[in-house]
């Protein structure tokens, strides 16, 4: 054993553990040193993580919620819409049944005046026909003397007739 103090490769091997001994400690502190920032940061960003984890779930729970409103809401509008145009096809067909009811009756006044008018020109024929037929029948009974003698009787007791 004596023989390996006196060879130099042990003295060199010797020297280099007690400098790995001596370097080690410092590095060790400054190795498990930046281990430990190393682990409190991935802890400080595993921790924001589920922060941030929290809030998305806070966040998509709100948006969920605000969906489920949004539809409750869009169901209401469409059933007020379905209600106003119930209203509104319940009006028309009343306004359209008023309409028709007033075109009935115009057309039925329209009938009348049409009737009327055309009783009324019957008439005039008949009058101007039967006026004409009696001018045909005085024309013929009255000519000669006897005309004469009617019509001269007539001009005379006219002046009566208008006082």
């Amino acid at each position: 054993m004596a023989e390996l103090f006196h060879d130099a490769e042990t003295w060199v091997a010797i020297s280099f553990v007690i400098f790995v001994m001596i370097a080690f400690r410092p590095a060790k502190a400054a190795i498990l040193g930046k281990l430990d920032q190393k682990i409190a940061g991935i802890r400080a960003e595993i921790e924001e993580a589920q922060k941030l984890r929290e809030e998305a779930q806070a966040a998509l729970a709100g948006y969920q919620r605000r969906q489920r409103e949004a539809l409750q809401e869009a169901e209401k509008i469409i059933a007020h819409a379905r209600e106003e145009a119930a209203r509104a096809q319940t009006r028309a067909e009343s306004d359209l049944a008023e309409m028709i009811k007033r075109r009935e009756i115009q057309a039925t006044e329209k009938i009348a005046q049409a009737e009327a008018a055309a009783l009324a020109e019957i008439r005039n024929r008949a009058v101007e026909m039967a006026i004409d037929a009696a001018s045909r029948i005085l024309g013929e009974k009255m000519a000669g003397k006897a005309g004469a003698d009617a019509i001269s009787a007539a001009i005379e007791a006219l002046p009566g007739k208008l006082h």
